[in-house]
């Protein structure tokens, strides 16, 4: 069995991305690691060959901005990268670019994908969600946040990456996969005030119009945490590879002294209700389809 991992990254140092965890997180499980790098104003490139492997394949790309809206040239780096991995391949990991795989789930990952190699009926392996806001020590738990996401797929080269890159499909049609219990712990939201406002400016910058970015989120723009809706604080422990970045975290936040979103509308209210006490998502975004086995 052999597993390319594959995800695209720019301006990694800009804007903090933990890239460097999120791909050293799952490349013992690679033979391979594809990574479009595009063109930086920053030192992305160096970041990626500073992790010193053999494994790694950078593809360097230049970003076409007319896909920017909707998020598009997400979709597109991705299936850059994809398109990348060897024909040999017999699976592909993608991991993006704030995304971490604790070191205790690589054994169960593994299994599942040597176990489901030859079934004809998975197309690929969709993972659950661990989302860290504001810090590493708080996560989302209300149904705004996507529990699952397909991060494992089958060397399909009718796959493409879907609208922002946040999920796949094969010759447009949702894939079939195989629900695993292992985790994504997502860090794109875990950072201090200042940067979660760049990133909130950054990130609109691929939905939306100079005029409306500016109209919006304007150079003085500050973060006010007020997107979080329900947050628990996190239990467990993190992934190795991500300790020393916590570490020298050097802000704090406690969000139990701090209000977070609580107007919900009726209809949400209902909804997470619901979701609570049968585990029942009503009406949740499903870009897959689950197959049993």
């Amino acid at each position: 069995m052999k597993v390319s991992g594959f995800t695209f990254i720019r301006n990694a140092v800009i804007n903090d991305y933990p890239i460097v965890e999120a791909i050293t997180s799952i490349l013992p499980l690679c033979d391979e690691f594809v990574v479009a790098v595009g063109q930086s104003d920053d030192e992305t490139r160096q970041l990626i060959l500073g992790i010193q492997s053999p494994k790694i394949k950078i593809i360097d790309t230049v970003w076409d901005m007319s896909l920017k809206e909707g998020g598009k040239v997400f979709a597109d780096q991705t299936d850059i990268a994809f398109y990348n991995v060897s024909p040999e391949a017999d699976w592909a990991f993608y991991i993006q670019g704030d995304e971490v795989i604790h070191e205790k789930y690589l054994p169960l990952i593994e299994a599942e994908m040597q176990k489901n190699l030859n079934d004809k009926h998975i197309e690929g392996l969709l993972l659950k969600y661990v989302h860290f806001y504001g810090s590493y020590d708080y996560v989302g738990n209300s149904r705004r946040w996507y529990r699952r996401e397909i991060r494992i797929l089958k060397n399909i080269k009718g796959i493409r990456s879907y609208r922002d890159a946040q999920g796949f499909r094969l010759n447009g049609n949702k894939i079939n996969v195989k629900l695993i219990d292992a985790y994504v712990y997502h860090y794109g939201w875990a950072k201090p005030q200042t940067g979660l406002s760049n990133k909130a400016r950054n990130f609109n910058c691929f939905y939306h119009d100079d005029t409306w970015v500016q109209q919006h989120l304007p150079e003085t723009y500050e973060f006010n945490y007020d997107n979080a809706d329900r947050l628990k604080k996190f239990e467990g422990k993190h992934p190795k590879v991500i300790l020393s970045r916590i570490k020298a975290t050097n802000w704090n936040i406690d969000f139990t002294n701090k209000p977070i979103t609580k107007n919900f509308t009726f209809r949400r209210r209902f909804l997470q209700f619901v979701a609570d006490t049968f585990g029942w998502h009503i009406g949740e975004y499903q870009n897959y389809r689950i197959v049993k086995r």
